[in-house]
């Protein structure tokens, strides 16, 4: 096989940090999008679990992480939310936060010949340091999530709209809205 020996080492640094940041606009996205009766419900089978709860748990696993990880190295760790009473609205603010912090993460990884630095809290050493792993470990983990979420909806009844679930899958940014114009102006008309 011609080239079979040939090995390209590319910088994938830009791919890398693209690849999470749609990750993160595909959580965040659906997360803005949960409908409030579905916010609320339980989730089937697991009373004390509800959608909240589940979408709550993305943002606080990224602030462990990002402490477990990145604290000893100056990467600040988001506060936790409270996951019985965060609304969307702060859950989205907070996975933002939480978004930046994963970015940073990988990028200290990546200044670091792609490993993120040994940390004093990292005790668990059951996941490789490299930063192809690390994406992909929070890449499957908030896929799964968010497929829990799809799929409580549709047990319950409510199931998410077409858009929604069609944008799980968008991983392009979306194309650019056109711009508004005004509306014409109406001409006053004279009395009869």
């Amino acid at each position: 096989m011609r080239g079979a020996h040939t090995r390209v080492d590319p910088d994938l640094s830009s791919t890398i940090l693209s690849a999470w940041r749609t990750n993160d606009r595909i959580t965040t996205g659906l997360i803005e999008q949960v409908p409030p009766l579905l916010w609320e419900a339980a989730v089937p089978g697991i009373s004390r679990r509800t959608v909240r709860t589940i979408a709550a748990h993305l943002h606080n696993a990224r602030s462990r992480w990002i402490y477990t990880l990145g604290a000893e190295h100056g990467i600040p760790r988001p506060p936790m939310v409270d996951m019985q009473h965060v609304t969307r609205r702060q859950l989205v603010s907070a996975l933002r936060q939480s978004g930046a912090g994963m970015q940073a993460l990988l990028a200290l990884g990546l200044a670091n010949d792609t490993l993120i630095p040994p940390s004093k809290r990292y005790v668990w050493r059951n996941l490789a340091l490299d930063v192809g792993h690390v994406l992909t470990y929070f890449v499957a983990h908030e896929a799964h999530h968010r497929g829990q979420i799809v799929m409580i909806a549709r047990q319950l009844g409510q199931p998410l709209p077409q858009s929604v679930t069609n944008g799980l899958w968008w991983w392009k940014p979306p194309p650019p809205r056109p711009a508004r114009s005004a509306p014409p102006r109406e001409r006053p008309t004279r009395g009869r």
